[in-house]
């Protein structure tokens, strides 16, 4: 690989949004509503704005998991925020999340607007008394682990995921480095897995929901196009734990919601009942029939 031009970083920073890579219209170095628009409202105590990447899939799958326990007062209404129009600088989401990410949490029974995805699994498992130990040291232990997914995540996308499949040019170091980082991660969840069922132990919790999207996916091969140069295969005992968080029913529900890529029949890009996934169910049967 040739060596690109060494960089000389300027006396002062300036922004340059056309050096940003595939992301560029919608990084700036600063923050506040570009424009006016209030977010809808439906008619569930919880409204969800999102978009199904990682980070979204992880509310969407504890949601998902709660109503499949029963819990009625779960359910919610689902808006997709197209992250690539700039929907998450409008005046009506900057008010529920100043930082302008994904996913964003209103629970209109208590007032509470709850922003960061791990914060939002907290608050949920806190709401429900579910998927978080009630033991001080299992739940210290889970809660070690979401903290680790919080911090870690980031190496992986802005890092690893930039760098290697988003970024202008392809450039030696930086791939490298996060590439190492990304494995050194893996390595982490593999020994871990090796003697636990799950990420914290015995039980499922909202740190599997949690690091399944990123690292999970990750493992099957399904981010990045990078399963083979990162050697996925050979991390045994975390594709074992992805593979059968995969077959959860509300895993595979919590995936398609704010979904707006990919096969059309893995999308639902609002969710707002039970039945929506029905009927979704019922187009892609109806579009295998008609290909059959």
């Amino acid at each position: 690989m040739p060596k690109s031009k060494a960089y000389e970083p300027p006396e002062v920073w300036t922004w340059e949004n056309k050096n940003g890579g595939e992301w560029a219209s919608i990084n700036r170095p600063i923050a506040g509503p570009t424009h006016e628009a209030t977010l809808p409202r439906g008619k569930h105590p919880l409204q969800l704005y999102s978009t199904g990447t990682p980070n979204g899939q992880k509310v969407t799958i504890l949601l998902e998991e709660l109503l499949a326990l029963g819990e009625s007062g779960a359910e919610y209404d689902a808006y997709l925020i197209n992250v690539s129009d700039g929907d998450q600088f409008s005046s009506g989401f900057v008010a529920l999340n100043p930082n302008s990410k994904i996913p964003v949490l209103l629970d209109t029974e208590t007032g509470s607007r709850v922003f960061e995805s791990g914060a939002i699994l907290l608050y949920l498992a806190d709401k429900f008394g579910r998927f978080l130990p009630k033991d001080p040291a299992a739940r210290t232990e889970a809660l070690n682990w979401l903290f680790w997914l919080q911090g870690s995540a980031p190496y992986l996308g802005g890092g690893f995921g930039h760098f290697y499949a988003y970024a202008p040019e392809k450039l030696e170091y930086p791939i490298n480095r996060f590439a190492m980082e990304a494995k050194r991660q893996m390595d982490v969840l593999e020994r871990q897995l090796a003697d636990h069922r799950f990420i914290g132990g015995d039980e499922y919790t909202i740190t599997d929901m949690a690091i399944w999207p990123w690292y999970g996916n990750l493992a099957l091969g399904r981010v990045y196009d990078a399963g083979e140069f990162l050697q996925v295969e050979t991390y045994t005992n975390l594709r074992r734990w992805a593979e059968e968080i995969l077959k959860r029913p509300a895993v595979v529900r919590g995936r398609m919601v704010n979904r707006a890529w990919g096969e059309p029949s893995d999308q639902l890009h609002e969710r707002h009942d039970a039945s929506d996934f029905e009927l979704r169910a019922q187009d892609k049967l109806e579009v295998e029939e008609e290909a059959g």
